[in-house]
């Protein structure tokens, strides 16, 4: 149901003053959940709440699908061009509004304001340049195989596709998703995560506004386990995207087996980044935090287990602390001069804390931070940089995902062991090598059981380059020329020339 009342006149901790939607953005308009049922935000920095938005439900659901479905029908056949065109007028309009899409960024999840407005949206625009330039360029081939015959493929659009980001990224993992749906002539139903539901829905504005057809791009908050499995077993949908947990993961793809969805999943991971002796110990160690404790450590692929060899393991730990200590300046996300901000929720905050617990239970030495951090104003969600040594790989804060600006630091003696340590875990997504023998450099990046392997740099992502993982890091690729394959279906056809029985 449609409603006129469904935004709120907001302004954030930075001053900036903003009409934030709070209806689900449906056929291009914000609409009321049928159950009336909504999600409460909550700054992660200060605990207080934000607003409140509607959730759906799976009767929503519903009604986003069948919405696109019927816009499927003429969206699929627009002249390419005009479809990359709409799209790059998106993208102008992200960069147009950037000052309050990364407000509500930092707001909403706690991430610093300098890395929302001048890394996070810009992403946003840039990843929707990029899959705009692609569409008009998807094309088929004719195949010979002699002349009785014309062969030729078409690349066609799966349909209305399912997608479901985290909390992590919020606009930019939507950006990774809608651009090659989109530039393929896909329609779209997207679930932004519970912990992080307003700026999609500032997003949907600019979707209107950029011209998009009702119903091509439909933007849903809703709990995970109603929205999110509506989606992932819905029959009217053909193709499902999910970032974030491996065990979410396993869910998905049991639901999306219904009607044997399409599926690309990017799930969970616990990084290597291997140090041999002749690396540069003060460029490892400056990556090697960037690797772990940008983004307050809420990264996937973040570097979370550094394994050193022998020789330099002692000088590059006493590096590595104090770049992290000079660096990870925790406080206010809106003030210019923090590097870490809150985790995102009181969940996530007490998560992290358990695992600290967990290291001095087993034994490791707690080699920095370890407490929660508590000298901005007394609230929020805010952990210590934190650091354990001496850490064995049966100990669960070895293996385990903690999501949290939370490092191990384990040796190794040789270049088979360093590889076989790296190798021992079930996820795959990145990992990192740092050495100036740049034959041992690509021996090593061969030998990693990894998506995504980093050679002296360290989570330096680019949306024009596959992005993805092996084991249970995921399946798929995202971005990148790569990131396109998810989204079409190759049909051949098959012409007689003359072959008569």
């Amino acid at each position: 149901m449609s409603s006129d009342n469904l935004s709120i006149e907001l302004t954030a901790p930075n001053g900036h003053k903003y009409t934030q939607p709070t209806g689900l953005f449906i056929n291009n308009e914000f609409v009321t959940s049928r159950s009336g049922e909504k999600i409460t935000s909550i700054n992660p920095t200060d605990e207080s709440e934000i607003t409140s938005v509607h959730a759906a439900g799976a009767e929503d659901v519903d009604i986003a699908v069948a919405a696109a479905r019927k816009a499927f029908k003429t969206w699929r056949d627009i002249v390419p061009t005009e479809r990359g065109e709409l799209m790059l007028k998106l993208a102008d309009l992200v960069d147009k509004h950037r000052t309050t899409l990364a407000t509500i960024e930092t707001w909403d999840n706690g991430k610093p304001y300098t890395v929302s407005s001048t890394e996070d949206v810009p992403e946003v625009a840039s990843c929707l340049r990029y899959y705009a330039g692609y569409a008009d360029k998807l094309h088929g081939t004719v195949i010979d195989t002699g002349p009785a015959k014309l062969a030729y493929t078409l690349r066609e659009p799966l349909g209305v596709c399912g997608q479901i980001i985290p909390w992590n990224y919020p606009l930019a993992m939507a950006a990774w998703k809608l651009g090659p749906a989109l530039a393929c002539g896909n329609c779209v139903v997207l679930k932004a995560a519970e912990q992080t539901p307003l700026s999609i829905l500032y997003f949907g504005t600019l979707i209107k506004e950029a011209g998009f057809p009702p119903g091509v791009v439909n933007l849903l908050n809703g709990y995970g386990k109603v929205a999110g499995n509506a989606i992932a077993g819905h029959e009217g949908i053909d193709k499902i995207a999910f970032t974030g947990s491996t065990a979410t993961g396993r869910q998905i793809m049991k639901a999306a087996a219904v009607n044997l969805k399409n599926i690309t999943l990017e799930t969970g991971g616990k990084s290597p980044l291997l140090v041999f002796e002749d690396a540069d110990l003060e460029q490892a160690a400056k990556w090697a935090h960037i690797g772990i404790m940008s983004n307050q450590g809420q990264i996937c692929t973040a570097t979370s287990r550094v394994l050193v060899q022998e020789g330099c393991y002692d000088r590059f730990v006493d590096m590595f602390k104090k770049t992290i200590g000079e660096t990870s300046k925790v406080g206010d996300p809106f003030q210019e001069e923090t590097f870490q901000g809150p985790q995102v929720t009181k969940a996530q905050f007490e998560r992290v804390l358990g695992y600290i617990e967990s290291g001095k239970s087993e034994g490791a030495t707690l080699a920095m931070g370890g407490t929660a951090y508590k000298d901005v104003g007394g609230k929020g969600f805010f952990v210590e940089p934190t650091m354990f040594t001496g850490v064995k790989d049966s100990m669960k804060i070895y293996r385990e995902e903690v999501f949290g600006p939370f490092v191990v630091v384990s040796s190794f003696k040789t270049e088979e062991e360093a590889v076989a340590k790296a190798n021992d875990t079930t996820y795959g997504l990145g990992s990192a090598v740092f050495t100036q023998d740049i034959t041992k450099a690509h021996r090593v990046a061969r030998n990693i059981e990894a998506g995504m392997v980093w050679i002296n740099s360290s989570n330096d992502s680019d949306f024009r380059i596959p992005f993805g993982g092996v084991k249970q890091s995921g399946i798929g690729r995202e971005l990148g020329e790569a990131g396109l394959a998810a989204y079409t279906n190759t049909k051949s056809v098959h012409v007689n020339m003359g072959t008569r029985l």
